[in-house]
């Protein structure tokens, strides 16, 4: 399954080259990053363009879950405000901000990272209701029992 993941800072800037640098470096996620962009419609607040993301195939086998972790490792190591949106092909988005994952403990970002991992994988393919319960760190809205929300203008590219 093919996902795409922005990044905005606290200026609403899109800044994706340091989270796909850091992802870069795990192991399980090499040889599946690619930098692209999608030609998005315009959300509320902006003008619109091309955005930039970042592109990634996900396979079973635990990818979702070193995603996942990286991403919320990222962001509690990331001075300022990050919000990071992962969108699946089907639409659903996943939002992880930076003032809510700071706070937290090790535990805590753990169950986040396996909140994350279960709100990427498709429905039929969870096991348990991982999705069902939204973390603080996690915002998100929409169809009951998903913790995800679908998203309104993002799409993925293959390059």
């Amino acid at each position: 399954m093919e996902i795409a993941i922005t990044v905005r800072d606290d200026g609403g800037q899109v800044v994706t080259d340091d989270l796909r640098g850091w992802l870069g470096h795990q192991r399980e996620l090499r040889g599946r990053i690619q930098r692209g962009s999608a030609a998005a419609r315009p959300a509320l607040d902006t003008m619109g363009a091309e955005a930039e993301l970042i592109s990634l195939l996900l396979a079973p086998g635990g990818v979702a879950t070193v995603l996942a972790a990286a991403v919320v490792a990222w962001v509690q190591n990331r001075s300022g405000s990050q919000t990071v949106t992962i969108t699946r092909a089907d639409g659903t988005e996943v939002t992880v901000t930076s003032d809510r994952v700071k706070g937290l403990t090790a535990q805590q970002t753990s169950e986040l990272a396996q909140q994350i991992a279960g709100s990427l994988m498709p429905q039929a393919q969870q096991t348990d209701g991982a999705a069902d319960a939204n973390p603080p760190a996690v915002r998100s809205a929409g169809a009951p029992g998903t913790g995800t929300r679908p998203a309104t203008g993002s799409s993925v590219s293959d390059g």
